[in-house]
């Protein structure tokens, strides 16, 4: 399933790079923690171990433009038809998990902080995510967005 990728939906998808910290140039070659891997092959299955923000040890398979866990990787790969972890793909699995979360609607109507909500399941970085990881604000987000061409409804 492919969606247009409308102006709004381009926003969100900058926003929620900008959330992971993965916004930069090499955005989609970016394990979790910021070292960089080489191959687009396939997602790349590195395990990184941190701290979170409660204090407990975890580690995270983590991994481009949009952080994707392994296992995330595994399930939209399949569902998809992706045959790689290149950039192409992985706006076309980011797109999907949007739309799983029901959030197409309002990304597109411009409904921003309802699109954060909704897919805040999904990305540790957004503000109403429950994840022991460190946060965006909505005020952040929000400059994301709008920095990215969004429009707010």
């Amino acid at each position: 399933m492919s969606l247009a990728l409308t102006p709004n939906m381009n926003a969100f998808l900058a926003t929620i790079r900008c959330c992971e910290g993965t916004n930069g140039p090499d955005g989609y070659r970016m394990l979790f923690g910021g070292d960089l891997f080489d191959s687009f092959a396939d997602h790349p299955r590195v395990r990184v171990p941190f701290t979170q923000t409660d204090g407990k040890p975890n580690y995270s398979t983590a991994a481009g433009a949009y952080q994707f866990l392994s296992r995330t990787w595994d399930r939209m790969a399949a569902k998809l038809g992706l045959r790689d972890f290149s950039p192409a793909s992985q706006d076309a699995a980011a797109v999907e998990l949007i739309r799983m979360q029901g959030a197409v609607d309002d990304v597109n109507a411009g409904r921003l902080q309802v699109a954060l909500d909704k897919c805040a399941p999904i990305w540790a970085s957004l503000p109403a995510s429950t994840y022991p990881q460190p946060k965006r604000t909505y005020a952040f987000a929000e400059r994301a967005y709008l920095n990215n061409g969004g429009t707010l409804a």
